[in-house]
């Protein structure tokens, strides 16, 4: 009986006094500076990529030969590398594979955004910004100028829960990464 009066009474003083709410916290994002290594020669095209992530080959179901990824395991993403030999007139299926998996983000996309860039080594190529809650908040796909020999996309993902909001920051230094990839490609 002495216990429970004793505990009543720290319920009932330890229920007053003014409440404040804690400010909004943010997380902290620290990111590297810009530093980048050329790809092995065994690949079909070349590029530079960030001393940040790790090459990695790519291990889904549906993997070809020449599919890479780059790992960022300090950001938790990863940009997939996808490259298809070109024969034919097989180039238009690959691009309308291109938009349809970019078109299928407009279910959560607020906005799409397509630019197309001369790259330094004469080719073009088609870069996309989504913006939303999107799995994929960047790609892009390189062909030939003529079409005919190399088609290569790429396209950036996270592993996290966290809102793209959040992860604007990482998300802007990724895209500087992607568009560094784009402007040293070459085919070999």
């Amino acid at each position: 009986m002495k216990y429970s009066l004793i505990l009543l009474s720290f319920l009932f003083f330890a229920c007053g006094g003014d409440y404040l709410p804690k400010p909004k916290g943010y997380n902290r994002i620290d990111l590297p500076a810009a530093s980048y290594q050329p790809l092995p020669d065994s690949l079909p095209y070349f590029f530079e990529y960030s001393n940040h992530s790790r090459l990695l080959r790519d291990s889904s179901w549906i993997t070809e030969r020449y599919w890479i990824n780059l790992h960022y395991p300090d950001m938790g993403a990863t940009i997939q590398i996808t490259y298809k030999p070109v024969t034919d007139s097989i180039i238009r299926e690959y691009l309308s594979d291109s938009y349809k998996l970019t078109s299928q983000h407009n279910v959560k996309a607020y906005a799409i955004e397509e630019s197309i860039l001369e790259l330094p080594s004469g080719l073009y190529a088609s870069f996309t910004e989504l913006e939303g809650e999107v799995p994929t908040q960047a790609q892009f796909h390189v062909t030939d100028i003529d079409s005919t020999d190399h088609f290569l996309r790429g396209a950036l993902y996270f592993r996290t829960a966290t809102k793209n909001d959040s992860l604007a920051p990482v998300i802007d230094y990724l895209k500087l990464d992607m568009i560094h990839l784009l402007t040293t490609l070459k085919w070999r």
